[in-house]
């Protein structure tokens, strides 16, 4: 796909409306009348206030409009990643033949990368914009479409899994009080769209407000099941075999995957705040965040697996709990699986701006959630293909790792300084390089493409190099190859 783009003979580029999007008006359906925050919420921004369409998207935010706080970024991350999604990933890690602290010591050193997802938000303080806009530097004007469409198919498919998972607990909620059957799965799934959609639309103060007033309620919950499920862990047994380098290696896989996730998006959640922001500040209270909510539910997915088999995590961790627990579990499930759909609903509008949808955000986001829709409905009553999503996104990762190679190395050797009108000014800017295409940043993302793709073990694809390594995955290594790619081949020509 590098390769044809490059030839093509410089077409315009599809591009977003580069100034701020007009204000909502009352013919705009995307708009809620009435909503207004109480003043103790307000952001006192008026593109940007709580239960009020945002009117950016991805144009660079004014400095007269820049609001917020550092350690707002701590909520952010925490809430959105209080999700079942990583009690799973530490139930797999012993799955995969750990032993309780080893698996307990994957999960802590994985939750460190949170560290540089939350430092890359430099990026969005620097310039106002959002990272796919911000990565053109890296890849060029078109060279960046291609990952800023698999990325949108990420986004999506991320969050039609959450919506999944949390419409089947509360379905079971509603089992509970007494209805069955296909209408009371469709109010669930009916309502989980809506709670996520409503927020996602609404725009960034919302979805700050949400992921924080969100995690007061999951944090204590997840404490309580973490104090419930810990007692009773297996915490001196050892695996029958050693796990060995496949062992270690998919269990890092697996968990790194979550911050991984995230590499893309980082920006989007930081563009508002004042350009004098502390990077040691804004980097310590995102990465504390994402750290601490990823590793309490990872070790408490540990625990559970060391007591009973997680194939069906949901189920299997239900049945740990004592009865009076056991519906505030369902519904810490689903309340975790809209906080981490909002986010990836939000990102991926600004993801369509980005591929040139000429829309607002707003309006933007009601294309991801009629797809988010579509693929929650095929999931719950047509076929069963979620495990095969989650094995086909698996794969993704081979695209991402590198990805995120690249994009972090070009932001160290730029030191994070853009020039934030060429972001956005297509031809005529520095950022269209040749045809469009930066091709150190193509060529480092194919050879780190290549290395993951030799080294990946997933149900969908193995990789040739993968048995001669005793069955290691080092599929995430793909970053450092292509992060190391690029810095030798771009540190002379990228203007520091």
């Amino acid at each position: 796909m590098a390769s044809q783009t490059a030839g093509r003979s410089q077409p315009e580029p599809p591009t977003a409306p580069e100034g701020p999007t007009a204000p909502t008006t009352p013919e705009d359906p995307a708009a809620p009348q009435g909503s207004a925050a109480p003043a103790g919420l307000r952001t006192g921004v008026a593109g940007d206030e709580v239960f009020r369409v945002e009117t950016h998207g991805i144009d660079p935010i004014p400095d007269e409009e820049r609001h917020g706080r550092a350690r707002d970024l701590f909520w952010l991350w925490f809430g959105s990643n209080l999700t079942f999604t990583y009690v799973i990933n530490g139930a797999l890690a012993v799955a995969f033949g750990l032993s309780f602290w080893q698996a307990t010591a994957v999960v802590l050193v994985s939750g460190l990368a949170f560290f540089a997802i939350s430092a890359a938000g430099l990026s969005g303080v620097r310039t106002g914009t959002a990272t796919l806009v911000i990565s053109r530097a890296a890849f060029g004007v078109l060279g960046n479409l291609p990952a800023g469409a698999l990325n949108w198919v990420v986004s999506i498919g991320y969050t039609v899994v959450n919506t999944v998972v949390g419409t089947l607990a509360l379905q079971e909620l509603l089992a509970e009080a007494g209805w069955y059957g296909t209408p009371a799965r469709a109010v669930a799934l009916a309502a989980t769209l809506v709670l996520t959609f409503a927020v996602a639309m609404w725009g960034h103060a919302t979805v700050q407000l949400a992921e924080r007033w969100l995690a007061y309620v999951l944090a204590a919950g997840f404490g309580v099941l973490l104090v419930l499920l810990l007692p009773g862990a297996d915490t001196t047994s050892a695996p029958a075999t050693a796990p060995g380098a496949a062992g270690w290696s998919l269990a890092f896989v697996v968990m790194l995957a979550g911050p991984f996730s995230y590499v893309p998006m980082p920006a989007d959640y930081t563009r508002y705040l004042p350009r004098d922001t502390s990077l040691r500040a804004l980097t310590w209270c995102g990465a504390l965040g994402g750290f601490l909510s990823s590793a309490a539910l990872g070790i408490a997915g540990v625990a559970a697996a060391t007591r009973t088999d997680m194939t069906d995590s949901v189920a299997a961790t239900e049945a740990l709990l004592p009865g009076w627990f056991q519906p505030a579990f369902l519904l810490l499930v689903l309340l975790g699986s809209v906080t981490n759909s909002i986010l990836t609903l939000y990102s991926s509008s600004l993801n369509l701006q980005v591929l040139g949808i000429p829309w607002t955000r707003a309006r933007a986001i009601v294309i991801s959630a009629a797809v988010t829709a579509l693929g929650s409905l095929g999931a719950l009553f047509l076929v069963d293909f979620t495990s095969s999503l989650l094995s086909f996104l698996s794969l993704l990762i081979i695209v991402f790792a590198p990805w995120g190679g690249v994009f972090l190395a070009d932001m160290l050797l730029r030191r994070c300084r853009y020039d934030t009108e060429a972001l956005h000014s297509g031809r005529a800017g520095r950022y269209w390089y040749r045809a469009g295409v930066h091709p150190p940043g193509l060529t480092a993302l194919l050879a780190g493409m290549v290395f993951a793709a030799l080294t990946c073990d997933s149900e969908l694809w193995t990789g040739p190099l993968v048995a001669p390594l005793g069955g290691a995955d080092l599929t995430l290594l793909g970053a450092l190859v292509s992060g190391l790619t690029y810095t030798a081949l771009a540190r002379r020509t990228v203007v520091r």
